[in-house]
């Protein structure tokens, strides 16, 4: 092998690693904003699914002496945060409120995005009177505030976690009905389904092997931004006090238990509500972010300086002369 053939080897490999999409995380860690609010949202779901463990049944143990007492260091680890009006901790309860939370907002979306995404799907392929009678059921579930559907049913029904996660599931189904069957719609007349098609391949593979990937970005996306919907409802239905029931706790019910004190002793609702706040807003940066870094055609501005993103990123940079 001749030297110009040598030098030339290694080019020829390190060139497709060139055209390569950066990793995930390397993306991630180029948008600050988008990296803040992985974080906070990676260290609600820690302490969700771990908090218990730690703080045992401190977010139920009272000790009146220690009623209202605000945030100080003095206090130990749990008088961090102070304390409310029958002396409990408000770390500790935040800690089980946010295990509490969560294990009414995540099933809520999943259940909506999974049949949802499903039905739609099928309509949206299929067409004619299928499509026809899935969106005119998402039409009538539209028609009614989810919230008050909520408020309807568990005035009637008794207040619980399954009844809320239950109702939300079903009010935000038509979300990802009504957005799967447009994607759906859209992608069933592209050259590569009609090749599927007439090699014979049935529709359902045709929907879960060609149309759901490409789909899916959007779905996620979607499902990112309900996740903040359905957890603001379930803290709105808590504060209303039809939501989850005493001796259980969440945010929102946090919020609801301290509105009489907020001029005494802010710190029993500031502090849920500022969880909820940060939980939410983390939640919506993310998935602005997550649905460019899954589209092939706008992961590119990603890439980009810090300085050169926004009206200077219109176009890719190989195609600014």
């Amino acid at each position: 092998m001749t030297t110009a053939e040598t030098s030339a080897a290694p080019a020829e490999d390190t060139a497709p690693a060139r055209n390569r999409p950066p990793r995930w995380w390397l993306l991630l860690g180029r948008d600050r904003a988008a990296a803040v609010a992985a974080v906070v949202l990676t260290s609600v779901v820690l302490v969700a699914l771990f908090g218990r463990l730690f703080i045992g049944d401190r977010a139920q143990r009272q000790d009146l002496d220690a009623s209202l007492r605000p945030p100080s260091l003095g206090d130990g680890v749990y008088g961090l945060l102070g304390t409310d009006v029958l002396g409990r901790s408000v770390l500790a309860r935040l800690i089980d409120a946010a295990a509490t939370t969560l294990s009414v907002a995540v099933p809520a979306v999943l259940c909506s995005l999974l049949i949802g995404s499903a039905v739609g799907l099928w309509a949206g392929y299929h067409g004619g009177r299928r499509e026809s009678v899935a969106m005119r059921v998402a039409d009538v579930i539209l028609s009614f505030p989810s919230l008050l559907i909520a408020v309807v049913v568990l005035y009637v029904f008794s207040p619980s976690a399954l009844n809320i996660v239950l109702i939300l599931a079903v009010a935000r189904i038509p979300v990802y009905l009504r957005t799967s069957r447009a994607e759906a719609a859209e992608l069933r007349s592209r050259l590569f389904v009609d090749a599927a098609r007439t090699f014979g391949t049935p529709g359902r593979h045709i929907i879960h092997r060609h149309i759901l990937p490409i789909a899916l970005p959007t779905l996620l996306t979607v499902a990112t931004l309900d996740f903040c919907f359905v957890m603001l409802t379930e803290s709105s239905l808590s504060f209303l006090g039809i939501g989850i029931q005493p001796p259980d706790v969440s945010w929102g019910l946090m919020v609801a238990q301290g509105r009489q004190y907020l001029q005494t002793a802010w710190w029993i609702t500031v502090l849920p509500g500022l969880a909820i706040v940060l939980t939410t807003v983390s939640a919506t940066v993310l998935a602005a972010w997550a649905r460019i870094a899954t589209d092939p055609a706008q992961r590119w501005r990603l890439t980009l300086p810090r300085k050169r993103r926004g009206a200077s990123a219109a176009v890719p940079p190989e195609m600014i002369p």
